[in-house]
């Protein structure tokens, strides 16, 4: 990297705008939707899709509420010719959807592109070439009227190749190239006097697409852009604006909902955000971006897995982990902190008495359930989380519910088993631990059989208990207002009580026939020191009984 002073890069000419008004809009309802996942995003793939894999492709953008998609460049090969060509003759456009087609202004192109549509009910022709400086310099070598000039033939022959098409409706779209790195004034000419050729009207508009080819700066220049395109456009009321961000700086989608709110109309864009380089716009995160304000996007996300797979397979593509909304870990946490706090927004939130009251979940953006995924992967563990996390978990999967003074000492130990190994434990795993742990301490002491009788009179009860203490079968009897505390009278004659409870629970878990019942008790030490036991059983005394054993076993 080149040292200060750094003379090999300079910062972009800010757009003289101070009366500007984006910054104290917001964006109300969805904008027009344009998927180029067929063309744009097509073309960045290493290995391009068939012409099948773009007709599944294309049923699935229109199941996801689509209405206008980029299908191609037909004049740029066979494949793309023959895609669109089926898509006429198997009649497989819907009467809601319109299809974009991509050609550069030249004649013999555009000549090619309409015999690709003959048939079609409706069409937007996207024009485009090149406006930027860079561009007319190194790599056309010609002048801002030569670049104008372009532009204007192409739209004059597109004009005049319409009525060779009398059955179908075309709509014009005209794309300045590289308008991020172009003289906004220039290009705004440009588009103004392919205008004046085109001729559209408030009923038949025309689109004009701004580009950020190359995202060349922050995205409140690129929304300064705009603003002043939308306020200096002559008769803006006979065009729809469009944006169609890259991703060269990494905030293509900050650039679009700034560029929305600066006054455009429509966004093009990919799933996932697939296109050259670092690719194109995101469509899934700007659309559940606006979801998530309360805003109805207009498209149906409802199963964010079952797309992500048509695209991961189709395009060979991976969605990365930490993508917005659909990466596999971005509704996870490991951090105790972040557990044990959507552990409780989760609780309140499923007291709630509707569904679709007000969702406050930390940490949360969204109920995942809302775009098909599963509350399963909120909470993962390794040896960095923490005890609502663990609690979560064996609640949600297992129906333990746990005191919550129980939430520390199941979550060390949990945490220490997961440290040991390096690694993240799975939800059964966890669940594992905790049996062994808590419910199945069989040492020092073990019951074989209880036996009681209730004295009718006093209202106690009294019990027999074989047991195994250390190896050694014994015969203890207690009594007691129910079985645990004649159980811990009997262990008190035969000097085996050394703690005291301080607290019993117990819940039921499953239902019907299948239903059994969870038991935790906690005892506290002559020491102190306090240990928990669960017992589980279908039979609740007997629950209770195996608690209590389990938690003098775990003091021992």
């Amino acid at each position: 990297m080149q040292a200060h002073p750094i003379t090999k890069y300079q910062p972009v000419t800010p757009i003289d705008l101070p009366d500007r008004q984006w910054p104290s809009r917001q964006i109300e309802r969805a904008p027009i939707w344009a998927s180029v996942d067929l063309r744009d995003g097509n073309q960045a793939l290493a290995i391009p899709m068939t012409v099948d894999d773009k007709i599944e492709f294309f049923d699935s953008l229109v199941q996801t509420g689509f209405k206008e998609i980029e299908v191609g460049f037909p004049s740029a090969s066979q494949t793309e010719f023959d895609f669109i060509r089926r898509l006429i003759d198997e009649k497989r456009i819907p009467e809601d959807v319109t299809v974009q087609v991509l050609v550069q202004a030249r004649a013999h192109l555009i000549r090619r592109t309409f015999e690709s549509l003959k048939g079609i009910p409706r069409a937007i022709v996207h024009l485009y070439n090149s406006t930027s400086p860079l561009q007319r310099e190194v790599t056309f070598n010609k002048t801002k009227e030569e670049i104008k000039a372009i532009a204007v033939e192409g739209t004059e022959l597109i004009k005049s190749l319409v009525d060779t098409i009398p059955e179908t409706h075309i709509r014009l779209q005209y794309s300045p190239e590289s308008f991020s790195d172009t003289e906004t004034d220039y290009a705004l000419e440009v588009c103004q006097a392919v205008m004046s050729v085109w001729q559209p009207t408030e009923s038949n508009k025309i689109i004009l697409n701004l580009p950020a080819t190359v995202e060349i700066a922050t995205p409140n220049h690129h929304a300064d852009q705009i603003e002043w395109f939308c306020r200096h456009l002559k008769e803006r009321n006979k065009a729809i604006i469009s944006l169609h961000t890259h991703n060269d700086r990494g905030t293509g989608t900050a650039a679009t909902e700034l560029g929305l709110l600066a006054g455009a109309d429509r966004v093009e864009g990919t799933l996932f955000g697939n296109g050259e380089r670092t690719g194109n716009l995101d469509l899934v995160t700007v659309a559940l971006n606006l979801y998530a304000q309360g805003i109805d996007p207009n498209l149906d996300l409802a199963d964010i897995p079952s797309l992500r797979a048509t695209y991961e397979r189709i395009t060979r593509m991976n969605v990365p982990e930490r993508h917005p909304y659909a990466g596999d870990l971005v509704f996870t946490a490991f951090s105790g902190s972040h557990q044990d706090a959507i552990k409780k927004g989760m609780d309140l939130q499923a007291k709630k008495a509707s569904p679709s009251s007000l969702w406050r979940v930390p940490y949360l953006l969204i109920d995942p359930q809302d775009i098909g995924r599963s509350y399963e992967a909120i909470i993962r563990i390794n040896s960095q989380s923490g005890k609502g996390g663990v609690a979560f978990l064996l609640h949600r999967h297992h129906g333990l519910d746990l005191p919550k003074a129980m939430h520390p000492e199941v979550g060390e130990a949990i945490n220490r088993a997961a440290d040991k190994d390096s690694r993240e434990l799975t939800t059964d795993e966890i669940h594992e631990i905790f049996l062994c742990e808590y419910v199945e301490r069989q040492t020092p002491l073990k019951i074989i059989e209880i036996k009681s009788k209730d004295f009718e009179k006093s209202g106690e009860l009294h019990i027999e208990a074989e047991i195994i203490h250390r190896d050694k079968k014994e015969i203890i009897g207690g009594t007691g207002n129910g079985p645990i505390s004649a159980f811990v009278d009997a262990l008190k004659d035969c000097g085996l009580k050394d703690f005291q409870i301080l607290d019993y629970r117990q819940h039921s878990i499953g239902h019907g026939s299948k239903t059994e019942a969870a038991a935790y008790i906690q005892i506290k030490k002559e020491d102190g020191r306090i240990y928990f036991g669960c017992g589980i059983d279908s039979n609740i005394e007997f629950a209770g009984l195996n608690a209590l054993v389990s938690a003098f076993n775990r003091s021992r």
